[in-house]
C-alpha cells in the first residue's frame, strides 16, 4: 500500500499497530462505546492534536521562515530597506502574533492535560505528541518567541520529547543515513 501525509500515515499505522504500541489512548468512557460524546477527553485532544501540528501550527512557522529569507535576501543595496520593511510587516504584523497565540494555548494545554499528564493528551506519549514534535522542535530551535522564561512548560515538554530515546534513535538513523541530521525549518 502506498499512502501520503504524515497524518495519515500515523493514523493507518496506529489503526492497525496501535493497540500494541502504547500510542492511543483510551477511546471510550466505560459504558458509553460507540456513543456520540462517550469519547474520553485524552481521545478528544489526541484527534486534535494529531493534526494540529501540520494544520495550525506549522504555516505560521513556514511564514515566519519566507519572512526571515525576504530580509536576508541577497538584494542590492538600496532594495534593502524594502525587503526589511515588507519582512518586518508579515512579522510583527501577522506571524509573531500568531506565533505566541499558538505558544501560550500550547502552554496551557499542558498544564491542564488530563489526569495531570505531562504530554498534551494525558500522561503517556501518544502519536499526536508524535506529529506535533516537529514543528515545536523546530521551532524552539529556530524561533526566538519561544523561551523558556515565557513558556517553561512548554519548553521542558519539547526538551522531554528531544531526549525521548526513541526520538534520539531515529536522529541517529538519519545520521547515518544522511550523514547529518538538521531541524531545517
Amino acid at each position: 500500500i502506498v499512502i501520503a501525509e504524515s497524518g495519515l500515515i500515523t493514523e493507518y499505522l496506529c489503526e492497525h499497530y496501535g493497540k500494541d504500541s502504547g500510542l492511543l489512548p483510551q477511546h471510550w468512557k466505560a459504558g458509553k462505546e460507540h456513543q456520540i460524546g462517550g469519547e474520553t477527553e485524552e481521545w478528544m485532544r489526541f484527534k486534535y492534536y494529531m493534526h494540529y501540528g501540520e494544520g495550525s501550527l506549522m504555516g505560521f512557522l513556514m511564514m515566519a521562515l519566507v519572512a526571515g529569507r525576504i530580509k536576508s535576501s541577497p538584494v542590492p543595496f538600496f532594495i534593502k530597506p524594502i525587503t526589511a520593511k515588507i519582512s518586518g510587516n508579515i512579522s510583527d504584523g501577522f506571524v509573531n502574533p500568531n506565533l505566541l497565540t499558538h505558544f501560550q494555548f500550547l502552554e496551557d494545554q499542558l498544564k491542564t492535560a488530563p489526569r495531570g499528564g505531562k504530554y498534551l493528551c494525558g500522561p503517556k506519549l501518544t502519536a499526536a505528541d508524535i506529529l506535533t514534535s516537529f514543528p515545536l522542535i523546530a521551532a524552539r530551535a529556530r524561533n526566538p518567541h519561544l523561551t523558556q522564561q515565557d513558556f517553561p512548560t512548554l519548553w521542558e515538554y519539547i526538551i522531554d520529547l528531544e531526549n525521548n530515546e526513541d526520538y534520539v534513535r531515529a536522529c541517529k538513523k538519519i545520521e547515518e543515513l544522511d550523514g547529518k541530521f538538521e531541524v531545517l525549518l
